[in-house]
């Protein structure tokens, strides 16, 4: 009888043995699920303050370069606009005295016909940069290619180009995003990259945009975020964002320098 009960004991203890084993495992269990959940968590949190900081960096950058075409514009109205303005003005005031003999009338009537002309090609090409006709008119299709034309004719790039870009694919304010990246990029390769060939292709995949730039330039490292930045991406990255598409460069020292830009289908 007592060995009966011994033996009841022992089976008693095993299960119970098995039973905060159970526990030790499910508690284990519990244990690790929370600490890899917490790992997850933080790691999303972090994920997403990156995001964020990288979202704040491209807003600065658009004010930035939206401060920077103002400073540029109230530059350009006050030395070719006001300073043209001045000279009619003095001008017209010297007609306005009557004191002029015939040969002084005709020299000042002539200065204030100069100064106007003057004034009105300033205006055009101030209302030009702003919003060029060709892109406002006939589209960016037209609007690049006359943009890479008058490049190669002046001799300080050859620009060659293949643009299928299906008509009103964009709306003429994200139109004119991508008309300034391509204005950004021909400038980085004569200014920095010291290019003297370059490439445009724009074409449609899948309903989605691919516009692929290359020059034939001194390239630079990709990976230097900073050296990046100092070549005018960071203004390239916030149109970009703008449009709601992602770029991918490849460049190397002496090898040139190439960006795919891909924007999903709006």
């Amino acid at each position: 009888m007592e060995e009966l009960v011994s033996q009841q004991d022992q089976v008693i203890i095993i299960v119970l043995i098995g039973v905060l084993l159970l526990l030790l495992m499910g508690v284990s269990l519990l244990l690790f699920f929370f600490f890899s959940r917490k790992k997850i968590v933080e790691k999303e949190i972090e994920n997403k303050n990156l995001e964020i900081t990288h979202q704040k960096e491209i807003i600065e950058s658009i004010i930035v370069t939206q401060e920077k075409e103002r400073k540029r514009i109230a530059q350009d109205l006050h030395d070719d606009i006001s300073s043209k303005l001045n000279v009619i003005n003095l001008n017209a005031n010297l007609l306005k005295d009557g004191e002029l003999n015939a040969e002084e009338y005709l020299k000042v009537n002539n200065s204030i016909l100069e100064a106007t002309d003057k004034t009105l090609e300033s205006a055009r090409k101030i209302a030009h940069d702003l919003l060029p006709p060709l892109l406002s008119n006939f589209g960016l299709k037209d609007a690049i290619e006359e943009l890479a034309d008058s490049f190669s004719n002046s001799k300080k790039i050859s620009i060659k180009y293949n643009i299928k870009y299906p008509k009103n694919y964009f709306n003429k304010k994200e139109e004119l995003h991508l008309f300034r990246i391509t204005q950004e990029l021909i400038n980085n390769s004569i200014k920095h990259g010291k290019a003297t060939e370059s490439e445009i292709i724009i074409s449609c995949k899948s309903n989605n945009l691919l516009f692929t730039y290359t020059d034939n330039g001194i390239g630079f490292d990709a990976n230097n975020k900073a050296h990046q930045k100092g070549l005018g991406t960071q203004n390239i990255e916030s149109r970009v964002s703008l449009l709601k598409g992602n770029y991918t460069i490849e460049s190397q020292k002496n090898k040139g320098f190439k960006i795919l830009i891909t924007i999903i289908n709006p």
